[in-house]
């Protein structure tokens, strides 16, 4: 149980930390904004108010040193200066590591803990009087009764919550610590003592708090415990004159303890107001009236608001089980498939009708179930701030990361597996890109440099930039780089773009010297199969002067993809619907008037074309009119010839297992067909580059 306890400690805690990394980041270039300092000491206090808790009793010391500081940052009694940030990411970073300690691990980093604790206590203690500031101007922050705020917290624990461990009077007293506060226990659930499970919870508590905190420093209480009990926090309008909530009954309702036809029904005993006032001759029956159809909508409108804030929008489910059911829902389809085909087989109405009604039925839930796992790629791009701030200082020079798109959503294994290539680039940028201030400044640059991501999405896929606005790439130096290195000779003509693709070659670098980022020869190679393995391609654009522009293409899910099935004798094959253009027909005195050429005239335009039964040496006669699918990879248009095309298709993709993942084999893996049958999916930017493609490396 207490192990369950501290899974979900850690879950929520590495949120919280990456939240905290964010607003370091953001507070370093807005050092006086109290609502970012505010997040920072919020983040502290529950990393060490909940870590004590759930027995992370080095967490709860460490950061009770850093919460100490930024308490004094939220009083005007501390500057925020680029050294209490520099600290602050370590220390953060140090949390990180404490949080992913076995439970009998030892820590292999103490003395950097301890040493960090030294630099945080000389920010307050009398000797380091140049960091703190004595204030004349500003006065001490004070118990301003028009500052507080009155809220009412019901907090209601699940039965099981103390199963995994959970310390409830550690809540409540870290509630307490946030202002006056006076809580109620409800003990109406207990049960006779021998009727009672020592590890259920039968209480549930509530507290009325006066406070100077907002409601989000309140929910923080409760941030490790609210998917284990239902939580609600009203702000009370004290402020209004209007408002009878000094009301045993008004309280009572609002509390949800009694209703209104509760409290009527009791009153309904003596006469009512409205009775009372009418025989008095003070008013009509009709005004009567028309005030209690204002009071019942009133009424509406205050029950459908309480409604709306007690519901809960999102559920937290472990990413495994979102694997498992993306992998049920692709055996679904393929089923589906099966029962598509068997149907118009046999042609029976009822079978048909069922037969439709499944595949639509299948594709919506299809559509939903990946849905689910899609993220926006901002959470990505976020946790790039730091690497570009850590690079900088490194480097010595001065970049800013801009983000733009963060609200593209792609699929969540898609997502982690773009963080090491998305690292190589940045990194590329800031190093081979970026010039130095001085070298900025002399070329009419402003003197901080910008790398800038962008994401948008572009049919079933997403396109990601990664644009500097550094020195670019000298085409004559990679090209003598490559005539050194043997890629190309000297006489071989190549345009400023097949130059470019160069980089991508295992080995090749433009560095003049090796550095701790790069210089190695290793990198853009990495790069571009990491990419290739997620199906997708790279691009690169660049102009002398002015800056690089690397192009990703990402499709939004490796799970179930719209494709194109064709046929090349008994076998069956797969491309990517996304890739594909149209298809035209090759006649064989089209292929005679080519003389062997491989090349076919589309509207004017001679496209190369890879026949696919040569390349995957398939056996058998051709027919007299094939097919040639034509595709388009970065404006790199070829066609590939197969027997027959025979239509779009859902495939659910399956991998090839460990055997093959190092082979070039130009298949990126395979799907099920509806009779059983196995379909191999094409690797078309591998068959390019295979079939000396320049164009697409």
């Amino acid at each position: 149980m207490q192990e369950l306890s501290q899974q979900a400690f850690r879950e929520e805690a590495d949120e919280l930390l990456r939240e905290l990394e964010d607003s370091l980041l953001e507070l370093e270039e807005q050092p006086e904004n109290m609502d970012v300092i505010g997040k920072v000491f919020r983040a502290m206090h529950t990393l060490k108010g909940s870590g004590a808790m759930f027995g992370f009793t080095e967490i709860a010391t460490f950061t009770h040193e850093v919460e100490t500081v930024f308490d004094l940052v939220r009083n005007n009694e501390l500057a925020v200066t680029k050294h209490l940030v520099d600290l602050s990411l370590q220390a953060r970073d140090y949390i990180t590591l404490l949080l992913n300690l076995e439970n009998d691990q030892k820590n292999p980093e103490q003395a950097t803990g301890e040493a960090l604790i030294e630099q945080f206590k000389k920010m307050y203690t009398p000797n380091a009087t140049a960091t703190v500031i004595k204030s004349t101007n500003t006065p001490p922050p004070s118990t301003n009764i028009g500052q507080l705020k009155t809220y009412r917290i019901q907090f209601k624990p699940h039965l099981d919550i103390l199963h995994n461990g959970t310390n409830i009077a550690s809540v409540l007293n870290e509630l307490s610590s946030l202002g006056t506060c006076h809580t109620v226990a409800h003990r109406a659930n207990l049960l006779p003592l021998d009727q009672v499970e020592p590890e259920n919870c039968y209480v549930c508590w509530d507290s009325i708090l006066t406070t100077s905190a907002d409601d989000d420093a309140i929910r923080d209480v409760f941030i490790f415990v609210e998917d284990n009990c239902d939580l609600s926090i009203t702000q009370l309008d004290t402020n209004n004159p209007d408002k009878d909530q000094h009301r045993l009954g008004n309280i009572l309702i609002e509390r949800g303890e009694v209703t209104q036809q509760d409290i009527d029904d009791v009153l309904a005993k003596s006469k009512k107001i409205g009775e009372l006032l009418v025989d008095a001759n003070l008013i009509n029956p009709d005004q009567v009236e028309s005030a209690l159809a204002e009071q019942q909508e009133v009424r509406k409108l205050k029950e459908k608001k309480h409604t709306k804030s007690n519901s809960s929008n999102s559920l937290r489910v472990p990413a495994e089980r979102l694997d498992e059911l993306v992998n049920l829902v692709g055996e679904m389809v393929t089923v589906q498939s099966r029962l598509s085909q068997t149907a118009k087989q046999y042609r029976i109405p009822e079978l048909q009708g069922i037969a439709e009604e499944v595949e639509r039925l299948t594709e919506e839930l299809r559509d939903n179930t990946l849905n689910i796992r899609m993220v926006q790629i901002g959470t990505t791009f976020s946790k790039f701030k730091r690497l570009v701030r850590d690079i900088s200082d490194n480097l010595n020079k001065q970049v800013e990361l801009l983000t733009v798109g963060a609200e593209t959503e792609l699929d969540k294994t898609v997502i982690d597996q773009l963080n090491d290539p998305l690292i190589h680039i940045i990194r590329n940028s800031m190093d081979h890109g970026i010039e130095m201030p001085k070298q900025r400044l002399a070329a009419g640059k402003p003197e901080r440099g910008s790398v800038t991501l962008r994401a948008e999405q572009s049919g079933d896929s997403v396109l990601i930039e990664i644009q500097d606005d550094g020195k670019g790439l000298d085409a004559k130096v990679i090209r003598e780089k490559a005539i050194n290195k043997g890629l190309i000779t000297k006489d071989e003509d190549l345009s400023d773009q097949e130059i470019f693709a160069l980089i991508f070659a295992p080995g090749f670098s433009t560095a003049q010297q090796v550095t701790g980022l790069s210089g190695r020869g290793v990198g853009m190679d990495v790069v571009k199969r990491a990419i290739e393995a997620l199906s997708g391609s790279i691009a690169l654009d660049s102009q002398l002067g002015k800056g690089t522009t690397v192009q990703l293409r990402i499709p939004l899910t490796l799970a179930i993809i719209e494709s194109l099935l064709v046929e090349i004798g008994e076998g069956h094959f797969v491309l990517p619907l996304s890739n594909v253009e149209e298809c035209i027909e090759l006649t064989g005195q089209a292929v005679q008037e080519a003389r062997g050429g491989h090349l076919v005239h589309v509207r004017g335009e001679l496209i190369p074309y890879i026949p696919l039964r040569q390349t995957f040496s398939i056996a058998g006669n051709l027919p007299e009119i094939q097919q040639v699918v034509i595709t388009n990879i970065n404006g790199q248009r070829l066609g590939f010839v197969v027997d027959s095309v025979i239509g779009e298709h859902q495939t659910v993709i399956k991998s090839l297992g460990p055997v093959y993942r190092d082979e070039p084999i130009s298949v990126s893996g395979a799907t099920i067909l509806g009779d059983g049958n196995v379909a191999l999916i094409l690797d078309i930017p591998q068959l390019m580059q295979q079939q000396q493609y320049p164009a697409i490396a």
